[in-house]
């Protein structure tokens, strides 16, 4: 009979710490998002921050990948990660000045060298700038085989539709880079201005911001992951793109225009990627 109650009582031990670690989770959570500016906070409605960073599992000690790093999510993520983890900040490689600025691309590309450290600078102040987490910068698709199984989460948030615009091998190679860089039980997180899925193929290979879920979900199987969770909570059903209409017609790039600020900011896929 002792057996069966030690039992019980270690279960439900268990059950409480556990219960204690996610409440405590969630009030951490809430406090970093409630000390961000008013400005921050008027995009919440668009971009769910609470409800995203659930979604993805970030925590604190993690490694994190985040593409296209800038101070709005990073308000966010560097005191999520904490001073035991890592927040590494990766941007387009020489790739993409070949491919956007054909003209004077190995210029632009040297000259960016020094955002290797310049964002590692910035991103010291993220949040309130106490307890932040080591960092790192790189260019990518092409992270270096030191990172392999190094990483727990690789966010991609709007960063894909250039990554796939000129030339769909980019957004492949991306998928492989984060196959190979994360941990067993990683996760890749993606939030993309989505296009309709009857849309025009080429409208909506990235040139106009907008993205296929069909071809973002394509490339992370063929890079062997396995589609964990597809969320709606970025989805806004007002924003119906057609043929020839851009993201940028959109908040908050079109602060101005009556129309945009009516839609809102774009509708938006929420993928969670798992490496097995």
């Amino acid at each position: 009979m002792v057996k069966p109650i030690f039992q019980t009582v270690l279960f439900t031990a268990i059950l409480l710490i556990g219960s204690v670690t996610s409440a405590d989770h969630d009030a951490r959570l809430k406090a970093i998002l409630d000390a961000r500016g008013d400005e921050a906070k008027t995009r919440d409605q668009y971009r769910h921050p609470e409800e995203t960073m659930h979604l993805f599992g970030i925590e604190e000690g993690m490694t994190v990948i985040d593409a296209l790093p800038g101070s709005w999510y990073g308000d966010i993520l560097a005191p999520m990660i904490g001073e035991e983890g890592t927040y590494i900040g990766v941007r387009y490689g020489k790739w993409f000045f070949d491919n956007r600025f054909p003209a004077d691309g190995d210029k632009r590309w040297e000259a960016s060298q020094s955002w290797l450290n310049d964002w590692q600078e910035e991103a010291k102040g993220y949040g309130s700038g106490k307890d932040n987490p080591a960092t790192d910068a790189y260019f990518f698709p092409g992270l270096p085989e030191s990172l392999d199984g190094t990483a727990d989460a690789w966010l991609l948030i709007r960063a894909l539709h250039h990554v796939n615009r000129y030339d769909p091998k980019y957004l492949d190679m991306t998928a492989a880079d984060a196959y190979r860089v994360l941990k067993s039980g990683g996760i890749v997180g993606v939030v993309q201005h989505r296009a309709p899925e009857d849309s025009d193929d080429v409208w909506a290979k990235g040139d106009h911001g907008y993205l296929k879920q069909s071809r973002v979900i394509e490339a992370f199987k063929d890079a062997g992951f396995v589609l964990d969770k597809a969320s709606e909570v970025n989805a806004n059903r007002k924003d119906q793109p057609v043929t020839g209409e851009n993201v940028w017609r959109l908040l908050p790039s079109n602060k101005d225009d009556a129309n945009a600020q009516a839609i809102g900011e774009s509708d938006r896929m929420t993928l969670v990627f798992r490496k097995p």
